[in-house]
């Protein structure tokens, strides 16, 4: 840790000099909050500069309607543009992209835990708000070779959507702001982020949804504290994503996506069935959030002991 330190102020130092040294500089070279806003920077620059072209290799539908195929594509797009982001931050800190949460050896298998554990746990939302008359099935919306190739395609596009939000809230934003901040306060900030900026601007969301969202960033910053990964939080971001667009067929905040396995739909007081917003903006959501908190600090947390929330934390 020691010798990445004293590589990161050598990098850095050069960008350190002249009358403005206080305001960019400080005992460990540029600022953790300049790093930070570089770092939203160069995401926002790659995004506006690399759009038109993505715009004529696939133009995008019309108003109100989803093509799989180009969402598949944007998510990979996006992909690229966080693991740029964060390649230029590393070469500034002189680090690894995978130090950035992804530096584990059992990657895979807490991948596949945290898909198996979303898909579980929008199953016991869903099967709640069904036993609770919030949430109507209608049927079979696919089968046979169809359901299959909407199961990859829709597979595909929800892991790299969660690779997409958890290195770009929780991966180096998350280690840039823990070191000035402590952790939980960066988780904090974040999540709030996450929740307001980035799944506002989905037209069918409402102040619950918003909210659960932000919580939901919580509970992902939750398991990266534990395992010093964002395998899992990925693959429950993937799990439970597939779980309620495509296996049941739920509204996603507020969007619907074509080629569902199951239909429904929602009916009764939406703060309970969540409305147009789907399992996410119902009530209903808190409490199995709690729950999975509190099963994730008794698992992980077994024989460790309790952590201040001002405690500094780094990968």
């Amino acid at each position: 840790m020691a010798d990445d330190e004293s590589l990161s102020r050598a990098t850095t130092g050069r960008l350190c000099r002249g009358g403005l040294r206080r305001v960019f500089c400080g005992a460990r070279g540029l600022r953790t909050g300049w790093k930070a806003l570089l770092f939203v920077l160069i995401v926002i620059a790659l995004f506006l500069t690399t759009r038109p072209l993505l715009s004529r290799v696939v133009p995008r539908p019309p108003v109100g309607s989803i093509s799989l195929r180009v969402e598949l594509v944007r998510e990979f797009w996006l992909v690229l543009l966080v693991l740029a982001a964060t390649s230029i931050m590393a070469g500034i800190e002189r680090r690894t992209v995978r130090s950035y949460g992804y530096a584990t050896a059992d990657g895979l298998l807490r991948l596949a835990t945290g898909a198996s554990w979303g898909f579980v746990s929008i199953s016991v939302l869903v099967g709640v708000l069904w036993l609770h008359g919030s949430l109507v099935f209608d049927g079979l919306s696919l089968g046979g070779l169809s359901a299959c190739r909407y199961a990859a395609a829709t597979s595909a596009g929800f892991l790299l959507l969660g690779f997409v939000e958890e290195s770009l809230f929780r991966g180096y934003l998350q280690f840039a702001l823990a070191r000035a901040l402590g952790f939980w306060w960066a988780a904090l900030i974040l999540s709030v982020a996450f929740g307001l900026l980035w799944h506002g601007s989905n037209a069918g969301e409402t102040l619950l949804g918003l909210l659960s969202a932000a919580a939901g960033g919580l509970l992902f910053c939750l398991s990266l504290w534990y395992t010093k990964s964002l395998f899992w939080a990925v693959g429950f971001h993937a799990g439970w994503d597939w779980g309620q667009s495509y296996f049941y067929g739920t509204a996603n905040s507020g969007i619907v996506i074509p080629g569902h396995l199951l239909s429904t739909h929602p009916t009764g007081n939406s703060l309970w069935s969540g409305g147009p917003t789907g399992p996410e903006g119902s009530l209903l959501l808190l409490p199995l959030l709690m729950l999975l908190l509190i099963g994730m600090c008794a698992w992980w947390g077994r024989g460790k002991p309790a952590l201040g929330l001002r405690e500094q934390w780094s990968w």
